[in-house]
């Protein structure tokens, strides 16, 4: 008896120095070296672990007053089960179901929480301000989520197109949004007799999208900003031919065009209206998403080439993911026919943006461009996670209904938190999985 007691205690030990490794991810510290993952069956004590602390504060002006609870991310983890990364996945499934039993009282907000902005606060204009900015570091901090009125600075310098040394940032960037202008008149300001009957044919189709991009956001119903994201959108493919424009690269330039239009506007976005700009102020914003597109784009040129076997790659992989997680809900799947291309590829399409509410799409976009070139890798990750928020729900549906729920996610009542929670479990898996890469290999 005295052996199983010191076992328990063991596995007690290791799981919070799990859930500690992990709260420290969630308040922007590096996360410790080799992960302790192991079965738990009983709920944790309140008074052992301490819920973390939120960063929704640095968002405010996106999102308007927090509504996070600090303890969503313990109260996630005492409902559930995590599995040791070398027992058997279907013991997983655990960690992502029962989500309806958890905990429904709300925490006060910790005392620290201001403390900890004002440090991360402190970290981001520190990196800024150097002479030379070190990525590695500002990835790190950039992953946890970036205060607003920063980001425009930060995605620049994250994806390459604004160099690290602060000398030649200003020159760099005058001479890009040059050389953008120049495309804008040697592609996009010319008749169309001067155009091909396949670059007719894609502008036509660009045309046709770009009202149809993010229409329950208002913003992009102008007809500036539908001029706009046409002429991102035909220049870069115009520029790419192997892929030529493909539907979906639309929903990746709206982000863009937001966070840096949000440097020369005030208030929220619905009250944003584009034509009040000068139109030089217009043309440089332009030159920022195309470039900024163009280097998100090309980690991932193969996601959107003929017959897109990157997107194919990763439903493959994600398929081979949730067996590992959650063998129980792919079975069911499988059971009723259901294909993960069915629904998944749109999520590999768009990056997700078409799945959650659009004032959450910044946010996750900080963690994608943190992620840097291990980006592709890591939406597996985050898709699987995305997924299996739902695990309990999609075992009680026939394939009709999976259809439809899976097409029409509950996520419109979503917050920072929840997002939060899928970020932070797409973490914890790539650490248990990312070291046994043949695992998920096709």
């Amino acid at each position: 008896m005295r052996s199983d007691r010191e076992e328990d205690r063991t596995v007690d030990s290791r799981f919070n120095q799990t859930l500690r490794n992990v709260q420290g991810l969630l308040k922007g510290r590096s996360f410790p070296g080799k992960v302790l993952i192991t079965r738990r069956s009983d709920p944790l004590d309140n008074s052992t672990v301490r819920s973390p602390d939120n960063h929704g504060s640095l968002r405010d002006s996106e999102t308007g007053p927090s509504q996070q609870a600090d303890g969503s991310f313990e109260d996630e983890l005492k409902s559930r089960s995590l599995p040791n990364a070398s027992s058997s996945a279907n013991q997983t499934k655990s960690s992502t179901s029962n989500s309806e039993h958890t905990s429904n009282e709300v925490q006060k907000p910790s005392i620290g929480s201001r403390a900890t902005d004002s440090a991360r606060l402190m970290k981001f204009t520190k990196e800024l301000s150097a002479t030379t900015v070190i990525l590695e570091k500002l990835r790190e901090l950039a992953w946890n989520g970036v205060p607003s009125y920063l980001r425009p600075n930060i995605w620049r310098l994250l994806l390459g197109y604004a160099p690290p040394n602060s000398d030649r940032r200003e020159g760099v960037l005058r001479r890009k949004r040059v050389d953008y202008l120049d495309c804008v008149a040697q592609y996009y300001d010319i008749p169309d007799i001067e155009r091909t009957d396949e670059e007719i044919n894609m502008l036509r189709q660009i045309a046709v999208d770009c009202p149809r991009t993010v229409p329950d956001v208002s913003f992009f119903q102008q007809a500036q900003v539908q001029k706009s994201l046409e002429r991102i959108l035909y220049i870069w493919a115009i520029r790419h031919p192997a892929s030529g424009y493909v539907q979906g690269i639309n929903d990746l330039a709206t982000p863009f065009l937001v966070v840096f239009l949000s440097e020369h506007a005030e208030g929220s976005i619905g009250n944003w209206m584009m034509s009040d700009l000068p139109s030089e102020k217009i043309t440089d914003i332009e030159a920022d998403c195309y470039w900024c597109l163009s280097k998100l784009l090309d980690g991932m040129q193969d996601h959107y080439t003929f017959a897109q076997p990157g997107i194919q790659r990763l439903v493959f992989k994600l398929k081979e993911l949730v067996r590992r997680i959650d063998e129980p809900v792919l079975t069911h799947m499988e059971e009723q026919g259901l294909e993960f291309l069915q629904f998944s590829f749109r999520w590999f399409n768009c990056l997700l943006i078409r799945e959650i509410p659009f004032h959450l799409v910044t946010r996750l976009w900080d963690t994608y461009l943190a992620e840097g070139d291990a980006l592709p890798d890591f939406l597996v990750y985050i898709a699987a996670s995305f997924l299996l928020t739902w695990s309990d729900k999609l075992l009680k549906l026939d394939f009709q209904e999976m259809v439809m729920f899976l097409q029409h996610l509950p996520t419109h009542n979503w917050s920072h938190s929840e997002l939060e929670m899928v970020l932070s479990r797409a973490y914890m898996w790539h650490a248990m999985f990312n070291s046994s890469p043949s695992h998920l290999a096709s």
